[in-house]
C-alpha cells in the first residue's frame, strides 16, 4: 500500500516564508489565500498547500471562518489592547525576578545595540531586534512554560509592530532609550521601577497602534518618556503594576 506524505521541510518552508510576507506587509491584512494559489507559486503539491494553510490558521497568521476562503488575520483596536496587556501581565512578572537577580540578558543589550544602529541609518525596519529584546527577557529566566507561552503570542506581536513601525509613529530613539532604561533598573534591582518603565513602553506602544488602526487611544499615547537616566518613572505606571 503506497502511503503518501508531506515532506515537512518543505512545508517549513513555505510556511516560513508566507510568515514573514504577511509581516512585512507583502501580503495585507485580508488578503486571500488559496491552495491552488501557494501550489502554483512555489510549485509543490496541493498537499503540502494545505499542510501549510492550516498550519498558519493554527498560529493564527491566518484564518478561516466557515470554511470559506483563508485570509490574512486583521487586527483591530481590541485585539491589540489584549495582546499588549498579555504582553505587560507576562513581561513585568520577569523583570522582577531578573531584578530581584540584578541580571541582565547579553541577548537583550545586543539586540537593543542593533536597533540604535538602524536607527542610526534611518531605518524603521527594527521589528526582528526589537521581539529579541523582549524574547531575550523571557527566556533567561530559564522557564520554558514561561518561554512557550510568551511566544505564542510572538507572531501577533511582531504583526502589531510591524503596523506601527509601518506608520513610523513610535520614534526607534525613544524605543532605544526605554529599553536601556529597563536594563539599568533590572541591574540595580529596581523590580518595580523596571515593572513600571515597561508598563510605560508598552502602552505608549499599544495605544499609538490603537489610533492607527482607527480606535480612540488612551492618554497613554500621549506619556513623555521617562527614560532618561535618572529620571523619576511616572507614577501612574508605577501605581498600576503594584
Amino acid at each position: 500500500m503506497v502511503r503518501h506524505i508531506v515532506v515537512t521541510s518543505v512545508v517549513d518552508a513555505i510556511t516560513e516564508d508566507l510568515r514573514e510576507q504577511v509581516v512585512n506587509g507583502e501580503l495585507p491584512p485580508g488578503s486571500p489565500l488559496t491552495e491552488l494559489e501557494i501550489s502554483t507559486r512555489y510549485e509543490v503539491a496541493r498537499s503540502s498547500a494545505r499542510a501549510a494553510i492550516e498550519r498558519l490558521t493554527s498560529e493564527k497568521v491566518l484564518v478561516r471562518r466557515n470554511h470559506k476562503t483563508a485570509r490574512v488575520v486583521e487586527l483591530g483596536p481590541d485585539d491589540v489592547r489584549d495582546i499588549y496587556n498579555t504582553r505587560i501581565y507576562l513581561e513585568s512578572e520577569v523583570l522582577r525576578r531578573l531584578a530581584g537577580l540584578r541580571r541582565v540578558p547579553v541577548s537583550s543589550r545586543t539586540a537593543n545595540s542593533e536597533i540604535a544602529e538602524l536607527w542610526r541609518g534611518g531605518s524603521y525596519q527594527i521589528v526582528d531586534p526589537d521581539m529579541r529584546f523582549h524574547t531575550g527577557l523571557i527566556d533567561s529566566v530559564d522557564s520554558a512554560r514561561t518561554s512557550a507561552a510568551y511566544h505564542s503570542l510572538a507572531f501577533e506581536v511582531k504583526l502589531c509592530m510591524a503596523q506601527l513601525q509601518g506608520r513610523q509613529a513610535l520614534s526607534p530613539q525613544i524605543i532605544v532609550a526605554e529599553h536601556a532604561r529597563i536594563l539599568e533598573l533590572i541591574e540595580l534591582g529596581d523590580a518595580d521601577g523596571a515593572a513600571a518603565m515597561l508598563d510605560e513602553h508598552l502602552s505608549r506602544a499599544r495605544e499609538l497602534l490603537v489610533g492607527s488602526l482607527g480606535g480612540t487611544p488612551g492618554p497613554e499615547a500621549e506619556w513623555p518618556s521617562s527614560a532618561a537616566p535618572g529620571a523619576p518613572i511616572r507614577e501612574d505606571a508605577a501605581t498600576a503594576l503594584r
